[in-house]
């Protein structure tokens, strides 16, 4: 098998565990990233000194210190303004890696690789391909010729999988996103009452955690852990406006950490507009609580055992956090034991070991 270059962006959470998780799982052919962003806007950057990594154009220092609405377009202005450079370093840097696999997450870096005519592997996020194409029809069109110049696309849902093929005739594999289940079951393991009301996804209004807040102040007055992997900042101001003194706010947290509150946690809220595969879902059902979710197709896909942990909400019904809490409270007193079927779909190793076979 060749070495792999994954080029990517050095604050995105699932490429750079997909790069960790390659590297141990290729050992000892090399693995490198190549990026064009390290930290800013907040956020910092997840690499490690022992990391193998290439520059393209940094743009770090032509983003803001916060993000926010505002924040990301510009930061979409610069990342296209820069694109002939991008392609510039990237067609240099592919002259001396001709012989790597390049998988490029997600679809700017596709984009990247397709205009600088370099084969590639690609994963999309799941707005890119489930949103935007409806949005924009420039962006369309651009998604559809980038989808059909990849040699593979990798995606993690059956939805994900459809929407590809109807947008460009093209049939997408399904690799989840994996995760430490180990970990993750470990901190089952009920040390503690389970009383938090966890929000895990990103403060934006994709994932509308506002609706959250407002149900929850027109109902009860239990408290909201909030951790998250990124916000807006104009939308997180805007959210707090509502919270109640005894919330908690406790950011970006490191794996363990995580894991630590999800063993803590009753009910999990998950209520975005769209959706694909959510890892941060599926970590909190093998972490042992109950999650409450807006209908998404990515449900269907599970196993019976993951279902049974998921409660499936209307926002327009009345009193949809009470009956959450309500549900939450029985079926955390069950503990929760994965099938195979389970294992397989969530265990990043097992995951990671498939595109190896399969794809690399």
């Amino acid at each position: 098998m060749k070495e792999i270059v994954f080029i990517c962006g050095a604050k995105d959470i699932h490429a750079v565990d997909k790069f960790r998780v390659t590297m141990e799982a290729v050992r000892p052919r090399r693995v490198l990233l190549l990026t064009d962003t390290l930290e800013g806007e907040g956020e910092h950057c997840l690499l490690r000194s022992d990391d193998n990594v290439s520059h393209l154009l940094l743009i770090d220092k032509f983003t803001l210190n916060k993000k926010s609405s505002y924040s990301n377009i510009l930061r979409n202005i610069v990342k296209l303004l820069v694109i002939p450079v991008q392609v510039y370093y990237l067609r240099k840097f592919y002259r001396k890696h001709d012989d790597y696999i390049f998988h490029a997450i997600p679809m700017y870096y596709m984009l990247l690789c397709y205009l600088a005519r370099i084969p590639f592997l690609g994963t999309p996020q799941g707005s890119e391909i489930l949103v935007r194409p409806e949005r924009s029809w420039f962006y369309k069109k651009t998604a559809i010729k980038v989808l059909k110049a990849a040699r593979y696309v990798i995606v993690d849902s059956v939805n994900m999988q459809r929407k590809v093929n109807e947008l460009a005739k093209v049939n997408a594999l399904i690799f989840k996103n994996g995760f430490d289940t180990k970990k993750a079951l470990a901190s089952a393991i009920p040390l503690k009452v389970r009383t938090r009301v966890l929000s895990m996804r990103g403060i934006n209004p994709i994932y509308r955690t506002h609706k959250i807040v407002e149900e929850r102040n027109r109902i009860s007055d239990h408290p909201i852990t909030f951790v998250y992997p990124s916000c807006e900042e104009d939308y997180k101001r805007a959210v707090e406006k509502y919270l109640l003194p005894n919330d908690e706010d406790l950011g970006r947290l490191e794996r363990d950490e995580l894991y630590t509150i999800m063993k803590e946690t009753l009910l999990a809220i998950s209520i975005p507009s769209s959706d694909s595969s959510p890892r941060s879902v599926y970590e909190c059902i093998f972490s042992g609580a109950c999650v409450a979710v807006t209908y998404s197709p990515y449900i269907d896909e599970l196993p019976h055992c993951m279902k049974n942990r998921i409660y499936v909400i209307d926002l327009s019904e009345k009193d949809w956090f009470i009956n959450a809490l309500e549900h939450a409270k029985e079926i955390v007193e069950i503990p929760y034991i994965p099938s195979e079927e389970a294992l397989n779909m969530c265990d990043q190793y097992r995951t990671i070991n498939k595109l190896v076979e399969k794809i690399y």
